[in-house]
């Protein structure tokens, strides 16, 4: 065999060598910003073309499979919708870890049980918490919630559910801030005015009448010996502190003041929050102490003894007069 037939025949492995090359060159050629594409890169193309390439009923199947159908009008709506952008329809559901209540996605409160079930959230301040955290790292309240020094309640909440003591630096700090303000000073006012007429005992017949006329007249005879015993000359009988109104004056009085203080109220709206800690803290701190307030919230427009029932108080709700003896019914969230 000649050199020349062994460079012929040596032609056909180094041609498929070199298209092998060749072939490899081709997967590296340069992209626009010149730089040398990989294979990953490549396959990627190659999805995106044949994504381009699919039929429009494919394309229609993948973006259903891809949203939620609202179980009540069939509006279409986002995977990461909780509710439907038709009718508000709640379109996720979770169930309570402790009594196993079926909830609406974004509650942290079960209704049921009454329990906070959030653990991506602290209930005192609203911060984000990790599964590691056994304290906030905002507000330091532990997990587990705290005991009132007062009346030795265990919370979850800023508030005690008790008493109705703030239990964190931040809720204390909130209700010195709102103390300042003129409608609050007046609501305080208005509600010591309540608790003295709730106090008061009014009559009831005209005997109830007759009977405190002779009883103010005698305590005038004793005071009058009392003080000619004494030596006292001019002898001045001071009168009672308030004098006893009729059943019907009592509760025209009472209606005037609890109309008072809901207006008052009104004038110390609870700012919209999309943290329901923070607008369960706002709500405590605005409330008076002796008062007796329910929460009408938005959210099942039920009547809470505090915000701190509510599954969602971040929904809204309103603070309402019950005054002493009332019959409304209240939620129980003890």
């Amino acid at each position: 065999m000649t050199n020349d037939d062994m460079t012929l025949r040596g032609m056909p492995g180094q041609s498929a060598g070199m298209q092998q090359l060749d072939s490899t060159a081709g997967l590296r050629e340069a992209n626009d910003d010149g730089a040398p594409q990989s294979q990953t890169q490549l396959q990627s193309q190659s999805q995106t073309q044949q994504q381009t390439q699919q039929s429009p009923q494919q394309q229609q199947a993948q973006q259903q499979a891809q949203s939620v159908k609202c179980p009540n009008c069939g509006a279409t709506n986002d995977a990461g919708s909780l509710y439907c952008a038709s009718c508000g329809q709640v379109l996720r559901r979770q169930t309570c870890p402790n009594c196993g209540a079926e909830l609406d996605g974004d509650a942290d409160f079960c209704e049921s049980c009454h329990h906070y079930i959030s653990t991506s959230a602290c209930s005192f301040c609203g911060a984000h918490l990790s599964e590691q955290d056994a304290f906030c790292p905002e507000c330091g309240s532990p997990r587990g919630g705290i005991v009132c020094p007062t009346c030795h309640t265990l919370n979850e909440f800023s508030f005690c559910k008790q008493c109705g003591r703030a239990l964190t630096e931040e809720a204390a700090q909130l209700v010195r801030e709102l103390q300042m303000k003129p409608e609050y000073q007046e609501l305080a006012a208005a509600a010591k005015e309540l608790d003295e007429l709730q106090m008061q005992l009014p009559f009831e017949s005209e005997e109830d009448v007759k009977t405190a006329r002779k009883c103010d007249e005698l305590r005038q005879r004793v005071l009058r010996l009392l003080a000619q015993d004494a030596g006292v000359v001019n002898v001045v009988i001071p009168p009672v502190g308030e004098e006893r109104m009729s059943k019907e004056e009592h509760a025209a009085r009472k209606a005037e003041v609890m109309e008072r203080i809901s207006n008052l109220l009104e004038r110390i709206p609870v700012p919209a929050n999309p943290k329901p800690a923070q607008v369960r803290n706002y709500a405590m701190a605005q409330k008076p102490q002796g008062l007796r307030l329910a929460w009408l919230c938005n959210y099942k427009h039920a009547m809470h003894s505090s915000p701190c029932g509510c599954a969602k108080p971040q929904l809204g709700g309103k603070w309402v007069v019950l005054g002493h003896g009332s019959k409304q019914e209240i939620k129980d969230d003890k």
